[in-house]
C-alpha cells in the first residue's frame, strides 16, 4: 500500500496501472473510517485490479462551519485500517491541492433537482459541494468504477445523474448500508454521540422499519399520514426530526400509491449530531 500526498504521485501510479490495462476502483471518503467504509473497499476489491481510497474532508459541502470544525479527523487510524485491507493507494489531498485558487470564485458542478428536497433542502449548497469535489476527484483518479454507500442515498442518486449527464466514463456502484447490532447505520458522526444518545439513535432505523411494515404488510397508502406518524415516533424517542419522506427509488420524486419501488428516507438531530438513514420498500 502506498500513500499519494500530491497529484504528481497519484498520476504516476495511475499511469502505470493504465499501461497495464488494469481496472481501477475508487472509494472517495472523508476519513474517520468505520466498517461501513471498509465494506466499500472490500466491494472495490472484488470488482477491480487496483483500489484507490481518498481521504479528504471537503469544506465546500459544509454549510455549517461548526459542523466542519467538529468533523472527526483520524488519518493515522484510517491508514492503519486500510493497510489491513488489499488497498493499493491512499490519496490524501490537501484543501490547497483540491482548491488551489480558493472556493470563492470556483467553477462549480450543479446537478439540478437535489437542492429542493430531503437533505438538500436543509443544507443549502451541500450537493453543489459534493458534485464539484466528486467531479474533481474523478478527473484526478480516472477510475473505471466508483463505490458509494447507500446510507447517503440522495448523494448516490446525485452522483449517478452527474455521471450520466456529463458522459463520464465511470461505473457508479452502490453498496448496502452497514449497521451496528442495534440497527444504527454506521456513520463517522456516530463517534460524536454520548452513551445515552447511542441508546436513542437506533430509533431512527426502527421508525423506518415500522413505516416499511405499514406499507408492505398492512397496505397503507396514505404516505403523508405515515410520515407524520414517523416524525411523532422520533420525537417521542427524543430525536428532533428534520424530515421523513417516502420517495420513488429511481428519481426521489414524491411517491404515490401506484409506485412500486420506494425509498423511505429520514433525517433527525440528536443533540448536535445530525443522523440520516433510509431503507428500500418494494411493492412489486
Amino acid at each position: 500500500m502506498a500513500i499519494a500526498e500530491n497529484l504528481s504521485a497519484l498520476k504516476t501510479r495511475i499511469k502505470s496501472w493504465r499501461q497495464q490495462n488494469e481496472v481501477i476502483a475508487f472509494v472517495p471518503t472523508m476519513g474517520n473510517l468505520h466498517e461501513g467504509h471498509l465494506s466499500l473497499v472490500q466491494k472495490a476489491r472484488e470488482l477491480a485490479d487496483r483500489v484507490v481510497v481518498s481521504i479528504f474532508v471537503n469544506p465546500l459541502q459544509f454549510n455549517d462551519q461548526q459542523d466542519l470544525t467538529n468533523y472527526p479527523r483520524t488519518l493515522n487510524d484510517d491508514v492503519q485500517l486500510l493497510s489491513e485491507l488489499d488497498c493499493e493507494l491512499i490519496f490524501t489531498p490537501t484543501e490547497e491541492m483540491i482548491y488551489p485558487n480558493g472556493m470563492a470564485s470556483l467553477t462549480k458542478v450543479i446537478v439540478p433537482g437535489f437542492d429542493d428536497k430531503l437533505c438538500g433542502k436543509g443544507r443549502p449548497g451541500h450537493f453543489d459541494g459534493v458534485a464539484t469535489v466528486v467531479t474533481k476527484l474523478f478527473n484526478m483518479v480516472q477510475p473505471d468504477i466508483a463505490i458509494f454507500g447507500e446510507k447517503d442515498y440522495q448523494q448516490l442518486m446525485l452522483i449517478k445523474k452527474l455521471v450520466a449527464d456529463l458522459n463520464l466514463t465511470v461505473d457508479v456502484i452502490g453498496v448496502p448500508t452497514r449497521r451496528q447490532d442495534s440497527g444504527l447505520a454506521m456513520s463517522s458522526r456516530n463517534t460524536l454521540l454520548t452513551q445515552k444518545q447511542l441508546v436513542q439513535a437506533p430509533s431512527l432505523y426502527k421508525t423506518l422499519l415500522a413505516t416499511k411494515h405499514a406499507i408492505e404488510e398492512q397496505g397503507e397508502t396514505d404516505f403523508s399520514l405515515l410520515c407524520g406518524q414517523a416524525k411523532q415516533q422520533l420525537q417521542e424517542a427524543g430525536l428532533e426530526p428534520e424530515y421523513v419522506d417516502i420517495r420513488r427509488a429511481e428519481d426521489l420524486e414524491l411517491a404515490n400509491a401506484n409506485d412500486k419501488q420506494l425509498r423511505i428516507l429520514a433525517a433527525a438531530r440528536l443533540g448536535s449530531v445530525r443522523l440520516i438513514d433510509n431503507i428500500a420498500c418494494d411493492l412489486a
